[in-house]
């Protein structure tokens, strides 16, 4: 997977956008993350130049679940490690993986969106 099929694929989802959000950091890293949002919030970020892994939103029970199972999954920096997790490329995570991750990510943030904002997300 590359940047652009990752973000094709995080834009294919209903109602998402994109920002850049930390283009005023003096961190570099950071400068360059892309964060994909559902409404208000945003339920996955990768950074662009480096594309060495994802940022993604699970339950607290398959947060815990998939770093058990893969070496490629980690608590999540800058983040709430109960519920976020890094998910590395070119690690013993599937592409296929990534995508259903990003899919669920995507999917519980949705649903914790205020009603009016789901419902104009239609």
């Amino acid at each position: 997977m590359n940047v652009e099929d990752f973000r094709t694929y995080c834009l294919s989802l209903p109602g998402v956008t994109e920002r850049m959000p930390f283009t005023a950091v003096k961190d570099r890293y950071s400068r360059d993350v892309l964060c994909f949002y559902v409404g208000s919030k945003w339920f996955c970020y990768v950074n662009i130049e480096v594309f060495d892994r994802c940022c993604v939103k699970s339950s607290a029970d398959d947060a815990e679940d998939l770093r058990e199972r893969y070496a490629g999954i980690r608590p999540a920096w800058h983040m709430n490690k109960r519920l976020w997790n890094d998910v590395y490329f070119d690690s013993d995570v599937p592409d296929a993986l990534v995508r259903e991750l990003v899919r669920r990510s995507y999917e519980l943030v949705r649903a914790s969106l205020p009603k009016k904002e789901r419902d104009a997300l239609l």
